[in-house]
C-alpha cells in the first residue's frame, strides 16, 4: 500500500508545479483574501490534508502520519455546505509493525445560519462510519454528534474563528470501546500585505471516556497567490504540544499539507495539528449555476 507521507509528497510537488507553471500572479482583494482561509467559503472543494506526527508521549522511536481526502459541496442555494473526509493512516503498535490503511469516513452538514460579508457560522450534524481497514486505524463504532463553526472578519487585516465538534458512539462493535471526543481548532489570520499572512489554528482534542487529551499551540506563515483562476493558499505552521494526558498524544506535527481544488459557489445571503504543518490549498474561482 502506498503511504500517506508519499501521497503527501505528491500532492506538494503537484501544487508548487501548478504555481510554476501558471500565468503571472494577480493581486487579490481582501475579500478574496479572507474567504482563501473561510471553512464555509461557498465553493465545491477537493482537500488534500497530511499530518505527519513525528514523536509521541509515552511511545518512543514511533511515528504517525495520517492523509486526509476531503470533499465540500454547498446544496440548496449555498445554505447547506456538506463536507465529507476519509482519512488515509499509518499508526504505530507497540512492537509490531506500523499499520497503515483507511480509516473512519465522516460526514457534516453546516446550516449556514449566518452567512454575511463579514460574519458566517454554520451548525450541523456528524456522522462517522467504521470503515477502518484494521482495528489500529479505527474505532470500530459508528458516530454521531454535532459541528458548529464561526468565521468573523474584525478587519480587511483580521480574521479569526474556531470549529467545535461533539461525537459519540451510538453502536457498532460491541467488543470495541464506546468513544466520545469533543474537538476545537480556534484559528486567526493576520493579512501583511500582497497575500501574505500570519496564522494560528491548533487543534485541541479531548477523549471523554478516557480523560486524555491534547493542546498544542502553534504560529505560522501564509501566503495567498492568484494565478490566473486559480488560487494558492501555502501555508506553514509550527506547532508543539503545551498539554497533554494520556499515551500516544503527539508531541509535535512534522511536516504537513493541504492542498485544496475548489469551484467557487454563488454568493450566499450578503456574501479550513500538531507542529510543523505546511500546507497548499488551490482554488479554482470559476462560478457555477
Amino acid at each position: 500500500m502506498i503511504r500517506p507521507s508519499a501521497l503527501f509528497l505528491s500532492a506538494l510537488t503537484l501544487a508548487i508545479a501548478s504555481i510554476g507553471l501558471a500565468a503571472p500572479a494577480q493581486a487579490q482583494s481582501a475579500e478574496e483574501l479572507a474567504k482563501a482561509n473561510n471553512p464555509l467559503a461557498s465553493m465545491t472543494a477537493f482537500n488534500l490534508q497530511n499530518y505527519y506526527v513525528p514523536t509521541l508521549y509515552g511511545l518512543p522511536d514511533s511515528k504517525a502520519n495520517t492523509f486526509w481526502f476531503r470533499y465540500a459541496k454547498p446544496i440548496f442555494n449555498g445554505k447547506v455546505l456538506v463536507r465529507a473526509s476519509l482519512p488515509l493512516s499509518t499508526v504505530p503498535t507497540g512492537a509490531l509493525d506500523p499499520k497503515s490503511g483507511v480509516g473512519d469516513f465522516n460526514i457534516i452538514a453546516f446550516y449556514l445560519a449566518v452567512s454575511k460579508p463579514t460574519s458566517t457560522f454554520g451548525i450541523g450534524p456528524i456522522l462517522a462510519a467504521p470503515t477502518a481497514s484494521e482495528n489500529a486505524l479505527g474505532t470500530g463504532k459508528w458516530q454521531t454528534g454535532v459541528a458548529m463553526v464561526a468565521f468573523k472578519v474584525l478587519s480587511p487585516q483580521v480574521q479569526l474563528g474556531g470549529l467545535l465538534t461533539g461525537q459519540w458512539s451510538v453502536g457498532g462493535d460491541d467488543d470495541r470501546d464506546e468513544t466520545g471526543i469533543l474537538a476545537l481548532q480556534p484559528f486567526m489570520f493576520v493579512q501583511l500585505g500582497g497575500g501574505t499572512y500570519l496564522r494560528t489554528a491548533p487543534l485541541w482534542v479531548y477523549n471523554l471516556e478516557t480523560d486524555d487529551y491534547n493542546t498544542p499551540f502553534g504560529f505560522g506563515l501564509g501566503k495567498v497567490v492568484k494565478v490566473g483562476n486559480i488560487v494558492h493558499n501555502i501555508f506553514l505552521e509550527p506547532q508543539f504540544t503545551v498539554l497533554h494526558e494520556g499515551v500516544g498524544q503527539p508531541r509535535e506535527t512534522g511536516l504537513g499539507a493541504e492542498v485544496q481544488l475548489g469551484v467557487e459557489g454563488k454568493r450566499v445571503a450578503g456574501m479550513s495539528k500538531l507542529s510543523n504543518q505546511c500546507g497548499i490549498r488551490t482554488t479554482k474561482n470559476r462560478k457555477y449555476s
